[in-house]
This record gives C-alpha cells, structure tokens and sequence, in this order.
C-alpha cells in the first residue's frame, strides 16, 4: 500500500509558475513509477507527465511538454511537478498516482486526493 499527498496547489496568473508536491508513504517508493495527472471541471481525467522509478526518464504530454518538468526525490520519497508558462487551461485538480507498471504503460495503483490549480487570464 502507498498513501500519497498532493500539496503546492494555488492560484497563478497565467504565464506564471508553480510546483506542486507528492509526498509518498507506506512503501518502497523507489518501486513505482510516479505519475501526473489532472481533471478539469466538465473533462475527463488525463495523463501530464511521469517518471520513472530512478528518475532518469521522463514522459509528458504533448500539451505540456516543453513547461511542465516532473521529477523526484527518492531519499524524501517526494515526487515534483513544475509547472511554467501556466496557461487558464492548465487549471484543473491535480493527482499524482503511483504505478508498478513501465514508465507509459498508465497503469497506476494507487491515487492521491488532489490539488487545485487555478489561472488566471
């Protein structure tokens, strides 16, 4: 079992910036494969970015390659998610997700609850 946190969520004009975190418990977090996802209000949940269990790979959506950068801290088991060039819309809930599977495969475990992220226009 893994528990994940978001938290970092807010409110940012747009072209602004922001990192929102994933602080990770209850097992090895070096294991799982970390991944972003986000949910917009009337949308479906879709897949930002992950990355892979050493850090050394890393997969992004079309939309936000190039401004988003995921990545991790296996020594504070903290995964990050910087967002820059924040367009109004990037703005959705936040989730990570932890996942035994490879570094595209989308399948994940395990879910956290969430992290808004607003921009502004």
């Amino acid at each position: 079992q893994v528990q994940l946190v978001e938290s970092g969520g807010g409110l940012v004009q747009a072209g602004g910036s922001l990192r929102v975190s994933c602080a990770a418990s209850g097992s090895t977090f070096i294991n799982y494969v970390m991944g972003w996802f986000r949910q917009a209000p009337g949308k479906e949940r879709e897949f930002v970015a992950a990355v892979s269990r050493r850090g050394e790979s890393t997969y992004y959506a079309d939309s936000v390659k190039g401004r988003f950068t995921v990545d991790r801290d296996n020594a504070k088991h903290i995964a990050y998610l910087r967002m820059n060039s924040l367009k109004p819309e990037d703005a959705a809930v936040y989730y990570c997700a932890a996942g035994g599977g490879a570094l595209t495969s989308m399948k994940y475990d395990y879910w956290g609850q969430g992290t808004q992220v607003t921009v502004s226009s």
